[in-house]
């Protein structure tokens, strides 16, 4: 794969999930029963990122869960014969609770798919939004994120990489020809 082009760099990062924070506030009115749910990986570092800016505007602190779908998705079999496992490890009780799925990047909308069936099976809340970093389109399911840090229209021939500082040493999206 060629690296086409960088298309977020740290300091753009930043500022998206600074709008996405204050959105989020914004649109539930504070962060009461709120909760941040990232999907394995990235997702995680996502959530605990806004977790952080929300704090900084608000002053109080948010729930972080984290949400491992691997047993949810419908490409198991297909990916692997021996699942990796991690579980999901949710600190409140969502029922009724205001959940915040958050993954890296929004493309199929499968991975969407296999993260509300899996917060459904831990509690009834009483709404799911969606936050991503990046929504780059060709949707095979009809999800759409309530937050979004940037749209990165592509070609089903380009590959979107996320690279966190967390797990990949350095922030930075890019897109790659395959």
């Amino acid at each position: 794969m060629n690296q086409k082009a960088v298309v977020l760099d740290t300091q753009a990062i930043g500022r998206a999930l600074t709008r996405i924070s204050h959105q989020i506030i914004e649109k539930n009115k504070g962060i009461e029963d709120c909760v941040l749910v990232g999907i394995r990986t990235r997702g995680i570092f996502i959530a605990k990122r806004l977790a952080a800016k929300i704090e900084e505007i608000e002053g109080k602190s948010i729930p972080v869960g984290e949400l491992d779908i691997t047993l949810y998705r419908d490409d198991l079999t297909k990916k692997t014969e021996n699942p990796l496992v991690k579980g999901s490890d949710i600190p409140v009780e969502l029922r009724d609770k205001k959940v915040i799925l958050v993954d890296d990047v929004l493309y199929t909308g499968r991975t969407v798919r296999a993260g509300l069936d899996a917060i459904m099976d831990l509690g009834r809340p009483s709404v799911i939004q969606l936050a991503v970093l990046v929504d780059r389109g060709h949707r095979e399911l009809p999800i759409r994120a309530d937050y979004v840090g940037k749209n990165i229209p592509t070609s089903s021939s380009e590959k979107v990489i996320v690279e966190l500082l967390e797990v990949d040493k350095l922030d930075q999206v890019s897109i790659f020809e395959k």
